[in-house]
């Protein structure tokens, strides 16, 4: 008899000694990632951004800085188009800034606390945390969560996320459409937990400055061009059912060629561009009203005025203004991010 219960006592122990081993569950990866979360005072991180809504993908390097509670700074950069835009949110407000075209716009937002956001690590994980409907699995070096979404463009339906087994740092993540065909995929090269940051690292005046720099941006005077190429004419790959190309226009302004591209139908709109120029950024654009919004390539400025909703941006040297009394955000936000696709010199 005591020799059973020895036997049993000693199975018990390495059944124990087993599980110890194993996989976590779920609900363990859980716990820890809550716990991360709670202790996370900051972080900085690089990846590459890999977009698939167009014929070709774009292909963006992104770096993020973070300190607890409320201070963002992100750089996107597509080496290709030699475009680069950096947000910061800091105690003075969330800023878009273009550093090519020294140009700045600042907003009063709870930016980047109302969508999800798929190179922010706390909002990857707080998407995990708050699904319900999450599922689990694991690799050999990663945990893989998927999740329902919460971006404001609504075709990114679901996503998956993987973290690093170990400090559940970020590894990639895959956003998807309700078909699961992935439209947004980031890698991220290094991620450094909890780390520490200087005085000026999430100001205005100085990642204006430090950008241009390191960009090596031309000195150009106020009002000059970009540069002296050819214009490009952009027509947005996207428009509602029942709405179509109705007119083009060309108007010679001071700042040169402007083109009126209008859309009649069901759901009319206006789309306005012309060559970037650079400005004078000593105070930046306040936009009080406005919210930044992601349109995926680039980030712009989305303004309400009367019943008028308006959309603009700046885009490989080119300045876009999109405007209507009948569509939604989501829809004039959809135009935009269509309106890099076809071209016509």
């Amino acid at each position: 008899m005591k020799k059973t219960v020895s036997l049993l006592a000693f199975l018990t122990t390495v059944m124990l000694l087993l599980a110890a081993c194993g996989e976590k569950t779920q609900e363990d990866v859980i716990e820890d990632l809550d716990k991360t979360l709670d202790g996370l005072t900051g972080y900085k991180a690089q990846a590459t951004m890999t977009l698939q809504t167009g014929e070709e993908p774009q292909v963006y390097e992104v770096e993020v800085w973070h300190k607890d509670p409320t201070l963002y700074r992100v750089a996107l950069n597509n080496a290709e188009k030699e475009h680069g835009q950096i947000i910061l949110r800091n105690e003075d407000g969330v800023f878009v800034l273009t550093p090519a075209l020294n140009k700045s716009f600042r907003f009063q937002s709870d930016w980047p606390e109302n969508n999800s956001q798929v190179y922010l690590y706390e909002s990857l994980v707080n998407d995990i945390l708050m699904d319900p409907e999450r599922t689990f699995s694991a690799t050999e070096d990663h945990y893989v969560f998927q999740t329902n979404t919460n971006y404001s463009n609504k075709n990114l339906n679901q996503q998956e996320v993987m973290l690093n087994k170990g400090d559940l740092s970020p590894a990639s993540a895959k956003i998807m459409d309700v078909d699961l065909k992935v439209l947004v995929e980031v890698e991220f090269t290094n991620f450094e937990m909890n780390a520490t940051f200087n005085d000026g690292d999430f100001d205005m005046d100085r990642n204006m400055t430090a950008a241009r720099i390191d960009m090596d941006v031309p000195t150009l005077a106020e009002g000059e061009p970009l540069e002296e190429e050819p214009f490009t004419v952009y027509y947005p790959m996207f428009s509602p059912d029942g709405t179509q190309l109705e007119h083009s226009e060309e108007v010679e302004t001071e700042s040169g060629k402007r083109v009126i591209l209008s859309y009649d139908g069901q759901q009319p709109f206006t789309l306005v561009q012309q060559r970037s120029r650079v400005v004078e950024a000593s105070t930046p654009v306040d936009i009080v009203s406005g919210e930044p919004i992601d349109i995926g390539f680039t980030y712009g400025a989305l303004t309400k005025e009367g019943d008028t909703k308006t959309v603009s941006w700046s885009y490989n040297g080119t300045d876009f203004f999109l405007a209507s009394k009948h569509l939604s955000e989501e829809e004039l936000a959809a135009i935009a991010r269509s309106v890099y696709g076809t071209e016509e010199k």
